[in-house]
């Protein structure tokens, strides 16, 4: 099996209802985010590439276009906006437009992540 991966990075802000009052995540907030993007395939393209990453610029125009610099609770309508429901989102999108798609991985901070893959 072939894998691939890509980092795309974006700054916004969020928070989290039903946390109790203490919780940091229940404050207005914000992190500096990277989304990995993996995909995989059995056999290589033509041009041996399980994608060419340049066709995963189009996920780079949606976070900056979209996410970047924004309150993600206004933009995705959601009141959890968890780096767990913004990678099945993330995975969601992408798959949706190439079906070599496996896992999308979200860091809130260096030390921590969530991936979705079904």
């Amino acid at each position: 099996m072939f894998r691939i991966h890509k980092e795309f990075h974006f700054s916004a802000s969020h928070r989290l209802v039903g946390l109790a009052e203490d919780h940091p995540c229940a404050r207005f907030h914000g992190h500096n985010y990277v989304v990995e993007v993996e995909l995989q395939s059995e056999t290589l393209d033509s041009t041996g590439f399980v994608r060419d990453y340049r066709d995963l610029g189009a996920f780079k125009s949606y976070i900056d276009d979209t996410l970047d610099h924004r309150h993600l609770n206004d933009v995705l309508g959601d009141d959890q906006v968890t780096a767990e429901r913004m990678a099945k989102h993330f995975y969601d999108w992408c798959r949706a437009r190439w079906p070599e798609v496996s896992a999308v991985r979200v860091k809130e901070t260096p030390k921590t992540c969530a991936e979705y893959r079904p």
